[in-house]
This record gives structure tokens, sequence and C-alpha cells, in this order.
């Protein structure tokens, strides 16, 4: 898991795993409340769509593990909880499907000549909280 140090002190740390067998099981925890330790599970595959819904679907097999403010302890129960093997979050960027995020956040061509696909989406976000 690699923790990033965010405004105020606070840390989200991420992880991001493949071939996970148990993700009916940890999405019926989180729905139940009784995820230890507290922590966010996402379809790395269609983060936004995950942020909509619960996070992860009975059959997701590639999921991206965020903690805000995890203690050494929390890394490692969160570690423990995902059967599955963890690669490199660089490997994110790879395996986004680059379509599926340009339709969802209305992204054209034109755009992406001028700028990044990262770039509009970060106006986006910031414009939104803007309103």
């Amino acid at each position: 898991m690699k923790v990033f140090e965010i405004s105020g002190g606070n840390t989200l740390s991420l992880a991001l795993y493949e071939s996970v067998t148990n993700s009916k099981e940890l999405l019926e925890s989180m729905q139940a409340g009784t995820l230890e330790p507290e922590a966010a599970f996402l379809n790395a595959s269609l983060i936004t769509e995950s942020l909509k819904r619960c996070g992860i679907s009975d059959s997701t097999t590639y999921v991206l593990a965020a903690c805000f403010n995890a203690s050494p302890e929390d890394i490692k129960g969160v570690e423990n909880l995902i059967k599955g093997k963890e690669i490199s979050l660089d490997e994110l960027e790879g395996r986004a499907d680059k379509a599926h995020i340009q339709k969802h956040y209305k992204i054209t061509a034109l755009e992406l000549g001028i700028s990044s696909i990262e770039d509009a989406i970060t106006c986006r976000i910031a414009a939104r909280d803007a309103l």
C-alpha cells in the first residue's frame, strides 16, 4: 500500500489488486458496515461508476483499496482482507478504460489536442466544486 500526504497532515493510502477472488465477501461487509479496518474498495476499471455505487460488485477482480489516515495496523488489515495480488499503482493508468472515461466526462478529441485527459477531468471537478 502506498501512502500519500494530503492537506492538513492527513494521509491517503492506496493499493491496487488484480485477480481478487473475494469481492462478494468484501461487498457484503461494506454494505453491512462490518468492514474492519474501514476502507473503500473500488472497481479499478470503472472508478467513477464505482463511486456512484457501493464500490465493487460480486464479480469485481480488479480492485483499488483506499484508506484515509490509516495506521500501520489498518494497512496490514486491508492487505489481509483482500484475496488477490497487489500490483503497482502505475498499472492503473494503463488499464484505465479511456474511452469510457472520455464519454463519462464528455471530453472531446479537440480538447485532448490541447490538454491531457487528467487536466480535462481536473477542470471539470474544480468547476463542479466552484458551483
